[in-house]
C-alpha cells in the first residue's frame, strides 16, 4: 500500500475582474489556489491486476492518477490520419497479436482493422485505444476518462470483454480505469476501487452480471443491419434460414443456416455480433445454444467453416465442437458458386471446419 500525495496549485490573476467577483462572492484572494489529495492506492508490490479511480467531474480523480502513474496515464492515443488501425501499433508487433488483441478487446471486424481510425463508430475507437493500450510498453496502463466518450451499452460490455481477455490471461499488464461512471464497475470488476468522492479505498469480489441471450427465428429482413459487420460481405444466401439473438430486447447476434445437400445436415454459413457486444462470447452462444436447438429439431449434422480468429478459438476451445479439418487455400469454386463468381467463397484463405458434437454452455 502507498500514499499519494497530490498537490494541486493554480496562480490567481490580479485583475478588474477577479478583483470585482471576489468582492462580490467574498472569495478571498491569495497569490495561489490551493488543493491538496492524500489518498492511499495499492503498490505495484501488492496482487491486483484491475484498478479503478471513480468520482465525481473535479474530486482530483485525474490530479491523483498522474501523481501515481505519471506518463502511464493516458486519455487516448493518437492515430495517424490516413494510416489502417493495424499500421497504428508498434512496429516490432505481429499482425496475429494485433488482430488478436483487438478482438479480445471487442472490435473483431477485420474491415474495421483495415480503416484508418478516424472512419470507425466512437465504439470501435475507444476499443482501438485500449487495444494499443494493452500493447503498449511497460507493465501498467491507465486509462483517463475511461467509456466517457461512448454510450452506456457500449461501455458496459467493452468493460466486460475487457474483463473476460484478463480473465484468460490473454493480458499480464495491469490496468487502471479512471472515470465518473460507476456503471462499470460491476463489469470491469476491478480488484479495487478508490472512491474520490468519498475518499474510501476497497477491495472488491464482483459477480459478473447474467446475460440472457434470447434466440428467435426471423426474416431476412433482419439481415441488413448485420452485414456491415460482416467479415467476408454483406450477401446472404436465399435459401438460408436466420436467426437472431436479443439482449435486453435488442438486437445483437445473427446467425444463419443452409442445407448442407442432404436432408438434416446444417452448415452455420453466417455469423455476426453488432460492434456493441463483440467480446463478450455473445457468437460462441449463439452458434451453441441454435445449434442444440437445431440438433433438438432433427438435424444430424451442422457444421460451420471459417477463418475469423474468433469462431475458430471458441471452437477449439469448446466441447461442444470437434474439429474436423483445415483447408490452407479454401475450397475451389463448384456448383452454384461457379454459377455465380460475384459470390465469395473460401478460396485462396486458410479455412478451418469443425462439426458440432456436444451441449449449449453458459458464457
Amino acid at each position: 500500500m502507498q500514499t499519494i500525495d497530490a498537490l494541486v496549485e493554480c496562480p490567481v490573476s490580479d485583475s478588474f475582474r477577479v478583483r470585482q467577483l471576489a468582492g462580490m462572492f467574498d472569495v478571498p484572494l491569495e497569490d495561489k489556489f490551493q488543493r491538496r489529495f492524500q489518498v492511499p492506492l495499492p503498490s505495484l508490490d501488492d496482487d491486483w491486476q484491475v484498478g479503478m479511480i471513480v468520482g465525481d467531474s473535479g474530486s482530483g480523480k485525474s490530479t491523483v492518477a498522474r501523481a501515481a502513474y505519471g506518463k502511464r496515464l493516458v486519455p487516448r492515443f493518437a492515430w495517424k490520419r490516413d494510416q489502417a488501425l493495424v499500421d497504428g501499433f508498434g512496429v516490432s508487433l505481429s499482425t496475429r497479436t494485433i488482430t488478436q488483441t483487438l478482438v479480445a478487446v471487442g472490435l473483431s471486424s477485420p474491415v474495421a482493422w483495415c480503416q484508418p481510425y478516424g472512419c470507425l463508430s466512437t465504439g470501435q475507437q475507444f476499443r482501438a485505444d485500449v487495444a494499443r493500450g494493452m500493447l503498449s510498453r511497460g507493465k501498467l496502463i491507465a486509462f483517463d476518462e475511461f467509456t466517457s466518450v461512448v454510450d452506456r451499452t457500449t461501455a458496459r460490455f467493452g468493460s466486460l470483454a475487457l474483463r473476460r481477455a484478463i480473465d484468460r490471461r490473454q493480458f499480464s499488464k495491469r490496468l487502471v480505469a479512471v472515470t465518473c461512471h460507476r456503471d462499470v464497475i460491476d463489469w470491469l470488476q476491478p480488484d479495487w476501487v478508490l472512491d474520490m468522492t468519498r475518499g474510501e479505498l476497497t477491495r472488491r469480489c464482483l459477480r459478473r452480471p447474467k446475460l440472457h441471450l434470447s434466440i428467435h427465428r426471423c426474416s431476412r429482413e433482419r439481415w441488413p443491419l448485420f452485414a456491415p459487420h460482416h467479415y467476408l460481405d454483406g450477401q446472404l444466401n436465399p435459401a438460408a434460414r436466420c436467426y437472431v439473438g436479443l439482449i435486453e430486447g435488442q438486437p445483437a447476434v445473427f446467425a444463419a443456416t443452409l442445407n448442407n445437400f442432404r436432408q438434416n445436415h446444417l452448415r452455420v454459413t453466417r455469423l455476426v455480433t453488432l460492434p456493441t457486444y463483440q467480446g463478450v462470447g455473445l457468437g460462441g452462444q449463439m452458434l451453441d445454444e441454435l445449434s442444440r436447438y437445431l440438433t433438438e429439431q432433427g438435424a444430424t449434422s451442422i457444421h460451420i467453416s471459417g477463418s475469423h480468429p474468433a469462431v475458430v478459438a471458441h471452437c477449439n476451445r469448446s466441447t461442444n465442437w470437434e474439429f474436423r479439418q483445415l483447408l490452407k487455400t479454401g475450397r475451389k469454386r463448384s456448383g452454384i458458386y461457379r454459377e455465380n463468381p460475384q459470390w465469395k467463397t473460401s478460396t485462396g484463405r486458410a479455412v478451418a471446419t469443425f462439426r458440432y458434437a456436444g451441449r449449449s454452455e453458459e458464457v
